[in-house]
């Protein structure tokens, strides 16, 4: 009966302490100086007038209806898909009417859109220099060690993203580089940020690329409202209406019986 080998690499156990504590501890307080960074380069928002408001607020109605359609009762979607779509076609909800089929203003000439854009550039530039500061930290001082060995069985596609730094082909892919654990902390470390800061924080930089696809985000600079309107009446138009309820009754006795 054959048994497969069990690859065995004798480490200096100091290793753990020089090198993945020491990069595990100053990941954390990165992110903690990029969240207060973060705070102090924001801007004030400016108080938005009523009607701004109301035309943000019934795209993301519009959005959420599309999505959620399934939990509303079918006379509750065609009444509120009916509402939608009439208020898109006569540009009821509009914050400006008057400007109705008139192109977006240029983002370079407004004020706004300009505040808006220097805001994030001021983020990005500094999260690109923590990083860059951090991992040529890394390469300089622990490049090219092995510092831990996972304690469970991974496929031969993971090597490349563990080993890191460590130009080996026979290695066993639970090893995990310094340089690879540095790339796992960048990623993985949001439950501590959110422990420490809570969890509306601005530490984690997939965090923050993710909070730019919500449906809050859909009225940037730059778009046309009437044109974002009128796809999403289009997109309703074409939805067919699915109740999650329907033959519910069903399902739970089928579920019971089995």
């Amino acid at each position: 009966m054959e048994h497969s080998m069990v690859q065995t690499i004798y480490r200096d156990p100091a290793l753990f302490y020089w090198i993945l504590i020491p990069i595990t501890v100053v990941m954390v307080l990165t992110g903690i100086l990029r969240h207060y960074s973060s705070v102090l380069l924001q801007s004030m928002p400016k108080k938005q007038p009523k009607n701004k408001i109301r035309e943000h607020r019934q795209l993301i109605r519009g959005a959420n209806l599309r999505v959620n359609y399934e939990s509303i009762s079918p006379s509750s979607f065609r009444a509120r898909k009916a509402h939608f779509e009439t208020a898109a076609k006569d540009g009821s909800f509009l914050a400006e009417p008057e400007n109705r089929g008139k192109p977006p203003p240029n983002m370079m000439t407004d004020p706004a859109a300009m505040e808006g854009m220097m805001g994030m550039m001021k983020g990005n530039v500094a999260n690109m220099v923590s990083q860059t500061l951090i991992m040529g930290w890394i390469n300089a001082f622990f490049s090219g060690f092995v510092i831990m060995k996972l304690p469970f069985p991974l496929t031969p596609q993971f090597k490349a993203m563990l080993q890191a730094g460590v130009g080996t082909r026979d290695m066993d892919v639970r090893w995990v580089s310094s340089v690879s654990w540095y790339f796992l902390t960048l990623f993985g470390l949001q439950p501590i940020y959110n422990f420490i800061l809570g969890g509306d924080n601005a530490a984690n930089q997939m965090a923050q690329q993710m909070a730019q696809m919500n449906p809050s985000a859909m009225m940037g600079p730059g778009q046309d409202p009437d044109k974002q309107f009128q796809a999403e009446a289009e997109n309703l138009e074409v939805l067919e209406h699915k109740y999650l309820l329907d033959g519910i009754e069903e399902r739970i006795l089928a579920g019971w019986a089995a």
